[in-house]
């Protein structure tokens, strides 16, 4: 059976010198950990794309050509491979910051996340994207990960996150218009399916509250 009390007095919770000591320190971790895996992703980003000049942008070939079936193995290089320095330039920003907030819950957490966009968008990319295009960039994550912090403080049901999802709204809500199809040569494609990898997440690894039982 579980009981919230003991002794006809509520029972209190339990917090020692220790943690009060701790609790900024592991947050510090956290920032710490968050920032230097979006900076690390980020620097990949540009590092993969000097590769790619240098190499007569051989990197192209691992974007996304539809419905060949050979192509599902480029689902994730894809999100890794950008077609010429303006084009990182444009992604990195919005990916360093909404990565950034999304990491700070976890780094285990955020990959899961990451990886989950990804697929999703690549195979919508893979699947509807007109025939004989080749689609690379990370701004499926982008637009994932927009929809992850969104709505990720409704799942969860945490104050805080849906404040964070409110500003990430406000700040970012005008990339909204890249999943429609009005922009020659950008995939909506990947935009509109990384948003629904990003809802999906949320669902999928949404924080779940246990209680502990005693007899």
């Amino acid at each position: 059976m579980t009981y919230g009390q003991a002794a006809g007095r509520p029972a209190r919770p339990r917090t020692g010198l220790t943690d009060v000591v701790l609790a900024p320190l592991r947050a510090g971790t956290r920032v710490t950990a968050a920032a230097a895996l979006m900076a690390g992703w980020v620097g990949l980003l540009w590092v993969l794309e000097a590769v790619d000049v240098i190499s007569g942008h051989r990197l192209d070939t691992f974007g996304i050509t539809p419905r060949k079936s050979s192509e599902l193995l480029d689902i994730v290089p894809a999100a890794f491979t950008h077609f010429g320095f303006g084009h990182v330039a444009s992604n990195s920003l919005p990916l360093l910051v909404l990565g950034f907030i999304a990491a700070l819950r976890g780094i285990g957490r955020y990959l899961a996340v990451a990886f989950t966009i990804i697929v999703i968008s690549g195979l919508g990319v893979w699947l509807v994207a007109p025939a004989h295009t080749n689609t690379a960039g990370a701004s499926g994550l982008i637009f994932g990960l927009f929809g992850y912090l969104l709505i990720r403080g409704f799942v969860d049901h945490r104050a805080l996150d849906v404040v964070v999802g409110l500003i990430v709204g406000v700040l970012y809500g005008s990339i909204l218009w890249g999943v429609l199809p009005s922009a020659t040569g950008v995939s909506w494609q990947g935009h509109l399916f990384g948003l629904v990898g990003g809802v999906a997440a949320a669902f999928l690894f949404r924080e779940r509250n246990t209680i502990s039982s005693a007899r």
